[in-house]
């Protein structure tokens, strides 16, 4: 697994170990509490185990190496699960609270019996405990994604950062927190005024949560599954590095999209000199894909056609007229 494949697997496994022990004792303080807020909380730290799950197997598939079938390698892998991801945050965790919730907020509206509530204080303790350990994962998730920032801001990284992985991560800790804050002030206003209405309210206020954020996970993703270009920075630097190269004169034309986060494919219409003969303009296009790939390695594809007028002026050529290959100098300075 390549460097930035290990980093994510390790914020992955940390929010996967958190949510699965958290999830347990959400279980258990819902039973002895009969809190629906408390319940829905466990409902969706399940969900989140699940996604993490699915985040590693994400992470497994997309290093497999290309095949026939699959020539450009199964890196989009790496975009597909973490939109399977965002569905279960909305259909295991938003639907299963907000439904929960309504359901008995107009049961007690209506004055029909709803399921006793037990102690509280069960709740009280591990909604407590989980924050803790939704911060730690949360804190490991927020160094990654500091990492990944490279100096730009949150909303930028967020709707153009090309590795899902971490900002699901990162959304998912962070609408924990948020869930579990909500759950607490709901059980605790049950608690202080008698009314299990505002239990229910907490159930159905993380359901919306929840669906907020599997909305704008779900769209993020879509967007990179069905393929973007490269960064208008990484768009600058390669048509720097092509032009270091001798004998290229201009980019006509630039296309390329991202099949994962390390994997590109860059379509590309250089112009030459014009007095440069095949051997050369092949000897160019070796050097600038070489350029291009040292300073932007996940430009793994590169494809890199002679522009257009370039091709119609040899095509329509007589033998006699087209341009002769130029002597170049060796690395010494000779002829």
């Amino acid at each position: 697994m390549s460097q930035g494949g290990h980093s994510n697997a390790r914020v992955v496994i940390a929010a996967l170990a958190g949510n699965g022990l958290i999830a347990i004792a959400k279980f258990v303080a819902a039973f002895f509490s009969g809190s629906i807020a408390t319940l829905a909380e466990a409902i969706h730290s399940v969900a989140d185990t699940a996604n993490q799950a699915l985040l590693l197997i994400g992470l497994r598939r997309a290093e497999k190496p290309a095949t026939v079938l699959h020539p450009f390698g199964h890196a989009v892998e790496s975009y597909f699960w973490p939109f399977i991801v965002s569905m279960l945050i909305f259909l295991l965790g938003g639907l299963f609270a907000l439904v929960e919730g309504v359901r008995d907020l107009l049961a007690i509206l209506g004055d029909h019996a709803v399921e006793s509530h037990g102690s509280p204080y069960a709740s009280y303790a591990v909604l407590g405990v989980s924050l803790v350990f939704e911060g730690m994962s949360f804190r490991v998730a927020l160094g990654e994604f500091r990492n990944l920032q490279a100096g730009r801001g949150v909303w930028e990284t967020l709707m153009h950062a090309k590795d899902p992985t971490i900002p699901v991560v990162l959304a998912e800790d962070s609408a924990a927190m948020f869930g579990l804050a909500i759950a607490f002030f709901a059980v605790l206003a049950s608690h202080l005024t008698g009314w299990h209405g505002f239990d229910a309210i907490g159930s159905a206020l993380i359901g919306i949560l929840l669906a907020a954020i599997a909305f704008f996970l779900a769209k993020r993703t879509h967007s990179l599954l069905i393929g973007e270009a490269i960064t208008e920075a990484d768009r600058q630097a390669v048509e720097a590095a092509a032009l270091s190269v001798e004998g290229v004169e201009r980019v006509t034309q630039l296309l390329s999209m991202h099949l994962g986060p390390t994997n590109v494919i860059l379509a590309m219409k250089v112009g030459f000199d014009d007095r440069f003969g095949l051997h050369e303009i092949e000897e160019a296009i070796n050097d600038l894909e070489d350029r291009i790939r040292t300073v932007l390695p996940h430009m793994r594809y590169i494809f890199v056609e002679p522009d257009s007028r370039y091709t119609i002026e040899l095509d329509e050529a007589r033998p006699s007229e087209l341009p002769q290959p130029r002597r170049r100098k060796n690395r010494s300075g000779g002829q």
